[in-house]
């Protein structure tokens, strides 16, 4: 698995290859902290879309910046080791930036998507992709399923979990 994930002058060099082949090459990016259903499904749909699937995370410094100083759960290099075991995702590349705007500047992909829950006027690197006849698209988002709806449950089994005897309150866990 560790094949799969690149070094941005990696992802340049598949990009190139790709290019010279014909191939369609599919981007996406975000920080996939606590991977979950939705992106599972997400990415299976980004997958179809074209040849190559390029998947790029946050780096840890840059979701804390995001999403708060309790975040993310999964450090990178998990977050990563995670998303490049999943068939549907070809490379995973990390990205320090709070936008993937100069990366997608750069490997200018045929195929940009984002989750549902962007339109696509929000997307970051719309206007490059676009502009270099490439197809920016925001794919179907799935319902109840978030990286914070999970930790939402789980805290909620936490608070009914009876650390005293080490058991679960409830009968059915």
């Amino acid at each position: 698995m560790k094949e799969k994930v690149l070094t941005r002058e990696d992802a340049l060099r598949v990009r190139e290859r790709l290019r010279a082949e014909g191939g369609r090459l599919v981007f996406t990016n975000g920080c996939f902290d606590i991977l979950h259903v939705g992106h599972v499904r997400y990415l299976a749909a980004a997958r179809a879309l074209g040849d190559v699937l390029l998947v790029a995370i946050n780096s840890d410094r840059a979701v804390r910046e995001l999403k708060g100083a309790n975040r993310p759960v999964m450090n990178e290099s998990e977050r990563t080791e995670m998303l490049a075991a999943l068939s549907a995702v070809d490379y995973v590349v990390v990205f320090d930036e709070g936008s993937p705007r100069e990366l997608i500047a750069k490997l200018l992909p045929d195929v940009l998507v984002k989750g549902g829950d962007y339109e696509p006027h929000e997307i970051h690197g719309r206007e490059e992709v676009e502009r270099a006849g490439g197809q920016v698209l925001a794919l179907p988002f799935t319902e109840g399923a978030s990286t914070t709806g999970v930790i939402e449950r789980i805290i909620k089994s936490a608070n009914s979990f009876d650390s005293s005897r080490g058991e679960s309150k409830h009968k059915d866990d």
